[in-house]
């Protein structure tokens, strides 16, 4: 047996023990649940509740919680610090908005999107200040939470301001009411209750289309699974609309329907590209490295396989899965070469590393791509939602139009070949008479 195909053996059973111990893991009593308190409508410091919290992510992980008949031991986190106690292993579960960012994705996992949300700049004075571009000035103050996403957020929207990071998220509010600053940096759903404590005030933008997920360890397979089995079928049953109208004030739009879900996590694994390419050309390695490609692609088959196996579901044609993979790889080819077209490594910046970070990486998303692929509906999607889907949810800069269209058509043929696979199933599965049904 060749070298190649022992490696590919080892990635084959390495991922299918990982797949196993997701099935057969006996649930936790016990859940550590890390929030922030501070992040108006998801978690919300309120002493005199049952967990000293309230909001969105904490109806929602309470939710889970009581269905699996787990105990929730309830931690508290700062936005500076977060992937520093993720890291150190302080909690198994983050529900407080947590925003998709691929530093995040590097560091640990990230769950099915419980919501959608974009980054606003809240200003005091709209007269003053009417425009986004209006506050890209150094006379202009904005304030944004310390540590956080929209703290990234607003150094590339508003690079020549005066931006004034704020260790606590409850000052930023303050320090605008007391005319501190002119402006701060918050998100469509945290703005709409400031705008209520700050007559006169307006939002500006959205300017991002941010997803919130639940973050995990990187080792956390088992539980990452469970969860996006639940947010799947809460998103099904119409529960997980019904609490994002609650505690949100307004249903949708839906984050965690399969096609959704595949389509956000493929977007989640193109928007490592950049840093991949980087990483090759640090270490004078080659773009493309068709081994490689075809160890992924055998790992994928046999986790989808696997993943089909446990939902009772014949698994999807192999070809069809396989086409559906290449496409992936030109796309992340095709954004690898739009990365390094500059032929300079960006000043500063952290570009992590190819084996230990951002292959691991991209294995634990390829694990929910596999459970999302078997996740997806035989009926109901056509031609043109997959389209308007992928348009949607592929998000990450410099993608390009044939890129897109190539995801789409094996998208759709995987969708397509899925479905009269389970037809012909069901078709030849016996009828209650007992006499065999003949395949379509």
């Amino acid at each position: 047996m060749t070298t190649h195909v022992h490696a590919i053996c080892r990635h084959i059973a390495s991922l299918l023990l990982a797949v196993s111990a997701i099935s057969g893991a006996a649930e936790p009593n016990r859940l550590r649940v890390a929030t922030s308190g501070d992040y108006p409508p998801f978690s919300i410091a309120t002493p005199g509740t049952p967990s000293g919290f309230r909001g969105f992510e904490i109806a929602l992980i309470e939710r889970f919680a009581a269905e699996r008949g787990i105990e929730i031991e309830w931690l508290s986190f700062r936005w500076p610090r977060l992937l520093d106690d993720l890291a150190a292993d302080r909690f198994d579960v983050a529900a407080s908005g947590v925003t998709l960012r691929p530093e995040r994705s590097v560091a640990g996992r990230f769950s099915v999107s419980t919501a959608a949300s974009g980054a606003v700049a809240l200003v005091a004075d709209p007269a003053a200040h009417p425009t986004l571009e209006s506050l890209d000035s150094p006379r202009v103050r904005i304030g944004v939470n310390a540590g956080g996403h929209l703290e990234r957020v607003a150094a590339q929207r508003f690079p020549r301001a005066n931006r004034i990071a704020i260790p606590d998220n409850r000052g930023v509010l303050a320090a605008l009411a007391r005319g501190q600053l002119d402006a701060v940096v918050s998100d469509t759903h945290e703005a709409t209750l400031w705008r209520r404590e700050l007559p006169g005030s307006a939002s500006l933008g959205p300017f991002t289309r941010d997803r919130k997920a639940w973050l995990l360890g990187a080792s956390q397979a088992a539980l990452a699974a469970d969860l996006d089995d639940w947010l799947l079928a809460r998103e099904a049953d119409g529960s997980l609309d019904a609490l994002r109208a609650s505690e949100l004030g307004e249903p949708g739009p839906p984050s965690a329907e399969p096609l959704q879900a595949l389509c956000a996590a493929l977007d989640e694994r193109l928007s490592l590209m950049r840093w991949v390419a980087l990483a090759k050309r640090r270490g004078g390695l080659p773009l493309e490295v068709p081994e490689r490609e075809a160890r992924v692609v055998a790992a994928a088959l046999a986790a989808v396989s696997e993943a089909a196996r446990r939902a009772g579901h014949p698994a999807p044609p192999p070809g069809a899965v396989e086409d559906f993979f290449r496409a992936q790889f030109e796309a992340a080819k095709q954004l690898q070469r739009s990365a390094l077209a500059n032929t300079q490594l960006p000043s500063g910046e952290h570009v992590p590393d190819l084996q230990e970070q951002l292959r691991p990486a991209l294995l634990r998303i390829g694990e929910r791509v596999a459970r999302l692929i078997v996740a997806l509906p035989s009926e109901g999607v056509d031609a043109q939602l997959v389209k308007e889907t992928v348009r949607d949810e592929l998000r990450v800069p410099q993608l390009s139009p044939t890129s897109r269209q190539r995801l789409a058509e094996a998208l759709m043929a995987l969708v397509e070949e899925t479905a009269a696979q389970r037809t012909s199933a069901r078709a030849s599965t016996p009828a209650s008479t007992g006499s065999p049904r003949q395949a379509a």
